[in-house]
């Protein structure tokens, strides 16, 4: 899966809610379900959105499948978004340079 499947399940505020819920421990479905005032079967499309973006894995215990939070998956696209970060840092401090450099000028003009 590439990075864009896993933007697009963070895209959705009900999927991201339930990864934080995930961060806490894994659940089944009804575990989910139970969190959202939504169907099982709404529930069932969001988990499956997260896991074709690997933010989630799915294991089957008995009759149940466990939802799990993938932290690879997450780390994944917080390291694409942490590029533009950095690149808005840059910015913002060259930003700041020219303005105190500004500031700096009028002082001087004005003694």
């Amino acid at each position: 899966m590439t990075e864009q499947s896993a933007f697009r399940a963070l895209a959705d505020p009900t999927r991201r809610q339930i990864l934080m819920h995930l961060s806490t421990s894994d659940m089944t479905i009804a575990e989910v379900s139970d969190r959202f005032h939504m169907t099982r079967g709404a529930i069932k499309k969001h988990l499956t959105i997260l896991e074709e973006g690997n933010l989630i894995s799915v294991r089957t215990s008995g009759r149940e499948r466990i939802n799990r939070l993938e932290p690879e998956g997450i780390k994944s696209a917080s390291q694409w978004l942490n590029h533009f970060s950095q690149f808005w840092d840059d910015k913002l401090g060259a930003l700041k340079t020219a303005i105190e450099d500004h500031e700096q000028k009028k002082e001087n003009n004005n003694d």
